[in-house]
């Protein structure tokens, strides 16, 4: 902790015209066209499952079962959609006919009543399951929980820029396939590494130490490769798209140069293929990175109690996105605080959070801005948070 700075207390005004109501009709409007849109995909992924699902994912869910979950969304996005009408006379009646609309039209398409069979694998696919899945889960967990336990509740669900990142979170599930195509293709150059007899032995060991050494391991090469693009010149202006995020929620986490993306999977698949865990190990490591990557960025003050001295927690992955001078360039740590303790990069100051997010300098606000700033970044001053 800096005993010459001065901690403030964010300020965080609410933004009335983007404020969900209740019986305004607007929230019932956002759920139609949410469920909706999302019908709409999952009728797409079932008539061409080969193009627009995984391989990977598709041996964890039962299509069948699934189709009952879409059955519902289908009727729910259409009685939200009516309910908008009876609740307002007219500001918010477009979102209730889009949504009502893209049902229909999911409906026309064949709905929950098509088939479901055989899927001809295909390396390289749009992972619109994974997305449907991943945005479904995410939304009731984490909406739900910044809700119950908000940080800043003065902080609206449609924060500026929200969709920027919207696009950003869609981009990396549907990406999905490329990106592990990408990964394991990057984690083979490291076969001449491999030791069975040392994967033998780990995976001998009872599957919750296994999942604790995957953490360890990861984390400190993620600890490394986070760092590198804050300290390395040349990759800050990638980074800096991530660190461009102004207020932090459950969507924030998904803001990335795509370069960073592939980047961070790669690197993070090399400790996986050497330790050689088991599947079990494998799957809760994932659901646990997963889990975690979202949590840390979110709008929520869970007490973790002793809990924040060992895992990375919300408030101290804020304070990483901070553009306050003693936060810069410090909690590199993904999963656990070890190596910022070791390498001294970690910064806790007591129960004070961030004033202020961001680079101290904005970058371009829009995704096509962001994703050449890495190359317009060269022909201007370098931005950096501690510029």
């Amino acid at each position: 902790m800096d005993q010459n700075y001065t901690y403030k207390k964010r300020v965080v005004h609410t933004d009335t015209d983007k404020e969900l109501r209740i019986g305004e009709g607007k929230i019932s409007g956002v759920c139609s066209v949410a469920l909706g849109l999302l019908s709409l995909l999952a009728v797409l992924a079932y008539l061409y499952p080969s193009y627009l699902t995984t391989t990977e994912l598709r041996q964890v869910y039962d299509a069948e079962q699934l189709q009952r979950l879409l059955k519902y969304g289908m009727y729910f996005s259409i009685a939200f959609g009516a309910l908008t009408f009876i609740l307002n006379r007219g500001r918010n009646r477009h979102l209730g006919s889009l949504g009502i609309g893209l049902t229909l039209i999911a409906f026309l398409l064949g709905g929950y009543r098509i088939p479901v069979g055989p899927v001809e694998p295909r390396e390289l696919s749009l992972g619109v399951d994974w997305l449907i899945l991943a945005f479904l889960g995410s939304v009731v967990i984490f909406v739900l929980l910044e809700k119950l336990l908000p940080k800043y509740k003065e902080q609206v669900i449609m924060r500026p820029e929200w969709d920027v990142d919207l696009f950003y979170f869609c981009f990396n599930h549907l990406a999905i396939s490329a990106i592990l195509i990408f990964a394991n293709y990057h984690a083979s150059h490291f076969h001449w590494a491999v030791s069975a007899e040392l994967q033998s032995a780990i995976q001998s060991i009872p599957v919750l130490i296994q999942v604790a050494l995957i953490i360890i391991c990861a984390d400190f090469v993620l600890y490394w490769e986070h760092r590198a693009y804050h300290e390395v010149k040349a990759l800050w202006p990638i980074h800096a798209v991530h660190h461009s995020v102004e207020h932090m929620d459950w969507l924030a986490g998904s803001r990335g140069h795509f370069i960073q993306v592939f980047s961070e999977r790669a690197m993070v698949m090399i400790p996986l293929y050497l330790l050689g865990a088991s599947e079990q190990a494998l799957n809760l490591y994932v659901a646990f990175a997963a889990l975690q990557a979202v949590l840390i960025h979110s709008n929520t003050a869970i007490p973790f109690g002793p809990l924040k001295y060992i895992f990375v927690t919300p408030q101290f992955h804020h304070w990483h996105h901070s553009s306050e001078k003693p936060a810069i360039d410090t909690n590199y740590s993904a999963h656990t605080v070890l190596f910022d303790r070791l390498f001294g990069t970690y910064h806790m100051p007591g129960e004070h959070w961030p004033a202020e997010y961001g680079t101290t300098k904005r970058l371009p606000r829009s995704v096509v801005g962001q994703t050449f700033y890495p190359v317009t970044a060269h022909l201007r001053p370098r931005v950096r948070p501690e510029d």
